[in-house]
C-alpha cells in the first residue's frame, strides 16, 4: 500500500534522516571553483585593507589645523601613489597629494576630492569646501579584520567570493567533488529529437523528449558531471538494465515517466529488484505529486513526473537541494520573497501549489505577483518567461487579489 503523500518539508526531513552525504573533497585552482561547493571555513590571514588609505583622488590634511585655519593655503610636500607609501612627516599646514588607494601618512586624517579644491601651483592648494573628519579614508580593516570567516564549509562558491579569496592571496581551494548523475526518460511514445529517426515526421501519439535535455541543462548548471541513458521503453526488462548501466557510472539517477500506478508503470517493481528501498513515493503538492526517492546505500534513484513542468519543479524545489545535501552535507532552501498577489486561484486543501509568476510593477511603484501562461503541468511554455514560482500552501483554500504569498525566482531572473 502506498503511504500518504508528504509535504515537502517532511520530504527534506525524511531525506536528510536516511541519506549519508558523500563529503568527499579536493583541492582545485580557485580560478575553477566558480559554482563548486566549499568543504572548509576560510578566514582572512590579514586585514583588509592592511592600513589607512584614499578612497578618491585628491589632498590629504590634518582636520584641526583644516577646522582652524579655513582660509590657509597648503604647501604640497609630497604627491603619493598606491603602492608606494610616504614615510615623511608632515608640519601643520602642510598637506599631500594623494591617489585612491595610496596609504593615507599618519596624522592626517581627511583628504579632500580635487574638485573641491583650487590648486594656486603644483606646491600650493587651498580647500573650498569644509571638510569632515576621517573625509574619504578607508579604515583599516574596512574589508575583512585579520580572522574574519569569508566563506563558509558549505557555501557554493560565486564570483564575488573568488574575488574576495583573490584578495587574501588564495589560488586554490578545497571543494566538495561534482556528483555523477545519470539522466534517462521512459515511455513508449517519447522521441528523441537528436537522433536521425527524428528527422522524420513524428507519428499519430509520438511526442519530443523535452524532460531529459532540459534536466541534462538544470544538472549540468548546478555543476554536477552528467551523463545521458537515452529513452527507455515501457518495459521492466529495458527499465532494469537502463538502471543498472546507470548505476555503474553515476550516484544518482534521474529517470522522468513511469512513476504513478498504472499498468505500465513498472518502476516500483524494478526498484526493489536492485535492492532499493524507497524514501518517499508521492508528494503534497502541484504539479508533481507522482514523485519518488530510492535509495542503495550510497546511491540514490530519483523518479520524476514525465509532465515537464512538473519535473522541473520537483527538480528545483526537491532535487537541486537533495543533489546538494548529498554532496556536501548542506540542505539549501530556496529564496522565498513575500509579496501581495493580482490574481485569483482556488485550490484543494492537501497540497501545496506552484505556479508560474511574473513579478509586475504597478502604477503606485509597488510590485506585485501575477500569473504567467498557460496552466497545466504539460504546458512548458508557461515556464519560459516567467520571473519564478508563485508558492500557495497547503492550508489555503484559495487566493485572492492583496493576498501576500512567497515568490520564488528563477536564478535566470536574479542579478
Amino acid at each position: 500500500m502506498i503511504e500518504n503523500a508528504k509535504s515537502i518539508s517532511e520530504v527534506a526531513s525524511s531525506l536528510q534522516q536516511t541519506i549519508t552525504p558523500m563529503e568527499s573533497r579536493e583541492d582545485i585552482s580557485l580560478n575553477s571553483a566558480l559554482g563548486r561547493i566549499c568543504a572548509e571555513h576560510i578566514y582572512s590571514p590579514f586585514s583588509i585593507p592592511a592600513s589607512r588609505n584614499a578612497a578618491v583622488d585628491g589632498f590629504a590634511f590634518h582636520f584641526d589645523w583644516v577646522n582652524t585655519h579655513p582660509d590657509h593655503i597648503y604647501e604640497v610636500v609630497a604627491e603619493i601613489r598606491a603602492g608606494h607609501p610616504y614615510d615623511g612627516e608632515l608640519l601643520p599646514g602642510q598637506a599631500v597629494a594623494i591617489f585612491t588607494g595610496a596609504i593615507v601618512p599618519a596624522g592626517l586624517d581627511c583628504v579632500v576630492m580635487q574638485e573641491n579644491c583650487c590648486i594656486e601651483d603644483k606646491s600650493r592648494v587651498k580647500i573650498l569646501t569644509p571638510p569632515k573628519q576621517g573625509l574619504n579614508i578607508r579604515m583599516a580593516g574596512e574589508n575583512l579584520i585579520k580572522g574574519e570567516k569569508i566563506i563558509r564549509d558549505g557555501q557554493r562558491i560565486t564570483a564575488a567570493d573568488i574575488g574576495q579569496l583573490s584578495a587574501v592571496g588564495k589560488s586554490k581551494i578545497s571543494c566538495y567533488f561534482e556528483l555523477a548523475v545519470g539522466v534517462l526518460s521512459t515511455g513508449d511514445e517519447v522521441i528523441d529529437a537528436f537522433t536521425t529517426q527524428s528527422l522524420s515526421k513524428l507519428q499519430k501519439g509520438q511526442i519530443y523528449d523535452t524532460n531529459r535535455p532540459m534536466l541534462q541543462a538544470m544538472v549540468t548548471r548546478d555543476n554536477h558531471l552528467c551523463h545521458d541513458y537515452g529513452i527507455i521503453i515501457d518495459d521492466k526488462d529495458s527499465l532494469r538494465e537502463a538502471y543498472k548501466r546507470a548505476l555503474v557510472e553515476n550516484n544518482v539517477v534521474i529517470s522522468t515517466g513511469g512513476v504513478s500506478q498504472g499498468i505500465e508503470d513498472h518502476t516500483q517493481d524494478v526498484l526493489a529488484s536492485l535492492g532499493f528501498k524507497v524514501i518517499f513515493w508521492r508528494i503534497a503538492m502541484k504539479p508533481g505529486r507522482p514523485m519518488a526517492v530510492a535509495r542503495r546505500k550510497n546511491q540514490l534513484v530519483v523518479c520524476l513526473p514525465g509532465n515537464p513542468v512538473a519535473a522541473f519543479v520537483c527538480y528545483r524545489l526537491i532535487v537541486a537541494p537533495l543533489l546538494n545535501y548529498l554532496q556536501s552535507g548542506s540542505f539549501r532552501t530556496p529564496l522565498r520573497i513575500a509579496l501581495p498577489v493580482l490574481f485569483s486561484h482556488t485550490k484543494s486543501i492537501n497540497r501545496a501549489e506552484y505556479l508560474r509568476a511574473k513579478l509586475v510593477e504597478s502604477e503606485d511603484g509597488k510590485t506585485y505577483i501575477d500569473l504567467h501562461g498557460r496552466k497545466g503541468a504539460g504546458v512548458i511554455s508557461s515556464l519560459t518567461g516567467a520571473d519564478g514560482l508563485v508558492e500557495i500552501p497547503i492550508e489555503n483554500l484559495g487566493v485572492e487579489p492583496g493576498m501576500v504569498l512567497y515568490f520564488l525566482p528563477f536564478m535566470e531572473r536574479c542579478l
